[in-house]
């Protein structure tokens, strides 16, 4: 049977009496489609990294219905963690704190600390509000591999490890929350994300870095992530149409994500993406154009990395991420 388009009131209370049982549901968010359990509940918990193939040590994101929630879930809230709160949520922005007792260890990967965001998206907040608690909620997909950003994504990687599976039409932001460690003196990025940084500098009024390595584990610092099944090689924008044409001599199926810039140019490969000239489009379809190219048939997507301002340092930080080193095994 084809699913509905769009949740409706019944479905959102199905869902809430899934997650209050200890099931699993997959729900849209503004980002991408998240796989959430009832924060509290460390057996629902433990299933969300079996259902994925998650490390156990990897924190996952627990997910509240207002910012007047947050004392509820950590043990406190330094001033700058309120201020980015009130400015930016709901929306794609998670802090971590110190833990809070009402969050289990198996939440957070064993950690003090505690990774926590209000989503911006109607289906994702009526069902909190509905559920009446947190929900622990990563990518609803197998671990390291695209992120899903519609419902069908999530039944075509996850099938029945799903108890549940919430629409809500196409995300619109299209990659994963900005990550700000708000446990120090000096908040920093460690995961870029739909909030930019330059958005949190012009609210904080001074720089905010993006530390290549933290001693705070958070979702998204697999070496490999957001991976498709291609291998992915990044180049100059320039190199691209040679690097394309040398790995289509050598035998292999090649996608292309082809600059604007280079637009009108003929492309030797196999499929070929046409990247958007606006970031915000570029982000909405990043993880789509991924699976594309593996449905195509690829085995070897080339592509460039945008500059690193707004939104390109989420997209640049995916695709480093995409062509990371696999695991051999």
């Amino acid at each position: 049977m084809r699913a509905k388009a769009k949740a409706v009131a019944s479905d959102i209370e199905q869902a809430a009496r899934v997650l209050r049982a200890g099931g699993l549901v997959a729900l849209p968010t503004e980002t991408v489609y998240g796989l959430g359990a009832n924060a509290e509940d460390p057996a629902a918990v433990a299933r969300i990294f079996q259902v994925k193939g998650r490390p156990p040590s990897h924190p996952l994101i627990v997910h509240i219905a207002a910012a007047d929630q947050l004392d509820d879930w950590v043990e406190e809230v330094p001033q700058a963690a309120r201020l980015l709160a009130e400015r930016f949520w709901p929306g794609p922005l998670t802090l971590v704190l110190r833990r809070g007792r009402r969050v289990p260890l198996e939440a957070t990967g064993g950690l003090e600390t505690v990774a926590v965001r209000v989503p911006d998206h109607p289906v994702a907040l009526a069902l909190l509000s509905a559920f009446g608690g947190g929900v622990t909620a990563p990518s609803a997909n197998r671990f390291g591999s695209v992120s899903p950003t519609t419902a069908d994504h999530v039944r075509a990687e996850l099938g029945d490890g799903v108890d549940f599976v919430l629409e809500g039409g196409s995300c619109p932001v299209g990659v994963e929350s900005t990550i700000v460690d708000v446990t120090g003196e000096t908040p920093s990025i460690l995961r870029p994300g739909g909030v930019t940084r330059e958005d949190l500098e012009a609210l904080l009024g001074h720089p905010v870095a993006v530390p290549s390595a933290s001693g705070v584990r958070v979702p998204g610092q697999h070496p490999s992530h957001y991976a498709p099944r291609a291998r992915v090689v990044l180049v100059e924008p320039d190199e691209i149409l040679a690097e394309a044409e040398l790995a289509q001599e050598a035998g292999h199926q090649v996608g292309v994500f082809l600059p604007p810039h280079l637009a009108d140019a003929a492309v030797k490969a196999r499929a070929v993406v046409a990247v958007p000239g606006s970031l915000s489009s570029y982000a909405r379809g990043l993880y789509g154009f991924l699976r594309e190219l593996d449905q195509q048939g690829c085995d070897l997507i080339v592509a460039s990395l945008p500059a690193e301002e707004g939104l390109g340092l989420a997209i640049a930080n995916r695709l480093r991420r995409a062509a990371g080193p696999r695991s051999s095994a």
